[in-house]
Order: C-alpha cells, then sequence, then structure tokens
C-alpha cells in the first residue's frame, strides 16, 4: 500500500520567544522487508538559524533546529511518499517466557535492535504493582512469546476505553491504566510496562496510522492522526513483531512507522526548550492518503 502523507504541526506564543531549540523526530525511513520511503522532506518557517540532520542511536531521523531571533511563532510541514508492504503470515516459532529468558541471555549484541535495552524501566514507563498482575493473568503457562503478546494487547483493549480527553502527553502509565482511559500513547506504554513484567522486550513505535470512513462517508482532510504502538521481541526465530493495543490488532498496512524507542520519551515528534511568556498553543493536522485515490504527485 502506498501512501501521501502530509503532517502539519504550528506553534504560536504568548509573547516573542528567543533562543528557541528543538528536536523533530518526523521524517520516515525505510525499514528493510516493511516500508519504502520513495519521497520525504520536512519544511521550516520561519527559516531556522540552524539545521542539522542526523540518524540518533535507534536508527531514527532527527533534526536539531534553532532560532538565534525572537519568534512568535513557527511551522513544521512533512510531506512524504510511503510504500507500506504487507507482512508475510509465518508460523509461531517464539518459545514460551522460559525459553524466551535463555535466548535473551544468549543475545551478545548491544546494538540498538538488542532486546536488552527494553527490558527493564526507561524514562517514562516504570514497573506498576497493578498492570503486573494484570499481565500475569494474561500469560498462562505454556503459552508462546507471541501468544502472550496477542493476548495481554487484546486484554487491554477490552479493559480500557479510548478517550481523547482523559490524558495528556504526560500521563504515566499506571494513572491510564488505574482510571481504565486514554489515548494510543497510553495503551502502548501501559501494554510496554505489561510485557516487561513479563519478561518479554517491548518498545515503542510512533508513526501514522490511515483511518478508513464509515461507508459511503467520504474521507475527512485531517482526520488521520500521529499514532503508537507496541514492538516486542518474541526470541531469536522470530525477533521483533509489532502490536496496536488501542485497535486490537498486529501492525499492518496501515500504519506507517517513523520512529522507535524504550518509550515516548525517545521518539517525542517535537520537543525542545524556549524562553517566552505568555500561553503557548499548537494545532496538528495529518492526512494519511492512498496514492491511487489521491491528487496528482508534485
Amino acid at each position: 500500500m502506498r501512501y501521501d502523507i502530509t503532517l502539519e504541526i504550528d506553534y504560536s506564543y504568548g509573547s516573542l520567544s528567543d533562543h528557541v531549540r528543538t528536536l523533530i523526530r518526523v521524517l520516515p525511513s525505510d525499514i528493510p522487508g516493511r516500508q519504502i520511503v520513495t519521497r520525504r522532506a520536512l519544511g521550516v518557517d520561519p527559516m531556522p538559524s540552524e539545521r542539522h540532520d542526523s540518524i540518533d542511536f535507534f536508527g531514527n531521523t532527527m533534526t536539531a533546529l534553532a532560532f538565534h531571533r525572537p519568534i512568535e511563532k513557527f511551522d513544521l510541514t512533512l510531506r512524504a511518499h510511503v510504500e507500506r508492504l504487507g507482512t508475510p503470515v509465518t508460523l509461531d516459532l517464539s518459545p514460551d517466557l522460559r525459553g524466551l529468558a535463555r535466548e535473551i541471555a544468549q543475545q551478545k549484541s548491544l546494538g540498538a535492535s538488542a532486546p536488552h535495552h527494553y527490558l527493564g524501566a526507561s524514562t517514562r514507563v516504570g514497573m506498576d504493582p497493578a498492570i503486573t498482575a494484570f499481565a500475569m493473568d494474561q500469560s498462562e503457562p505454556g503459552l508462546t512469546a507471541i501468544q502472550v503478546v496477542k493476548a495481554l494487547g487484546a486484554a487491554l483493549h477490552a479493559e480500557m476505553r479510548f478517550d481523547a480527553e482523559a490524558t495528556d502527553v504526560e500521563t504515566l502509565p499506571s494513572v491510564a491504566f488505574a482510571n481504565r482511559h486514554g489515548v494510543c500513547q497510553d495503551f502502548t506504554h501501559v501494554m510496554i510496562a505489561g510485557l516487561r513484567a513479563l519478561g518479554i522486550p517491548a518498545g515503542y513505535v510512533s508513526g501514522f496510522l490511515r483511518t478508513i470512513p464509515p461507508p459511503g462517508h467520504p474521507r475527512l482532510e485531517g482526520a488521520d492522526a500521529m499514532h503508537a504502538w507496541v514492538s516486542a521481541w518474541c526470541g531469536r526465530e522470530v525477533g521483533w513483531m509489532e502490536y496496536d493495543p488501542t485497535n486490537n490488532c498486529p501492525a499492518g498496512l496501515d500504519h506507517v512507522a517513523v520512529a522507535y524507542g524504550r518509550d515516548y520519551a525517545d521518539v517525542a515528534p517535537v520537543k525542545g526548550v524556549l524562553r517566552t511568556s505568555g500561553v503557548q498553543q499548537s494545532q496538528q493536522r495529518v492526512d494519511v492518503v492512498p496514492i491511487e485515490s489521491t491528487r496528482p504527485l508534485v
């Protein structure tokens, strides 16, 4: 499936801000066997005083911006053409949890994709007794790692309610789980905490999700959103699998990955520092349109 993706993020400040420094992670990249990026461009208005593009530890494209003059707003615009490849259905060759622990111990690499980075507490995801107990309830003896991932994802989808107003970007997974509601970031963080408690390495994926309107209804511009889902290491034969607990499904052709990390802190689309006063406001608009039905390419 090929997509024309547009992301617009606008920031405005209550008063002129100077010495703004920002890190941007919104540019999708090629993923062998899963995703091909044929075009990507990130526009910034006004033009920053400095711009530097690099690759972070986890392999994500990162853009560093700096404004040395006072600004009252700045706008980001991403345009990308991405082909999402189908993931072939394979046999479940993942071990049970005891076998998985042995396979993790045998991994000698400490590279970005090594499972060791994704087992312990991270900046946004700590161990929570309630989440641990819930995860253990979904893990019956003899289940394979893949079966546990799917069981926990399905259980969270049934237990928690999606509510766009219930949480914000700073909400801890323990709070979201205690209240049983949240957004995709919360579902993902809670599932990561549960999987790690069971000994399954788990990380955070940020990206785009194509939304499909009800039959007979037109697609709405800006109706898509940046999304989040889980990546779990299920043994040396399987490697990493991706699961979307918000929608209770494996990540598939509708999921376009942007960045990978241990939790949201590693993949935040925009973060930085500035000096200003007054109220800061931001707006975000996303369109993920199949190229077969999009406007002519330019």
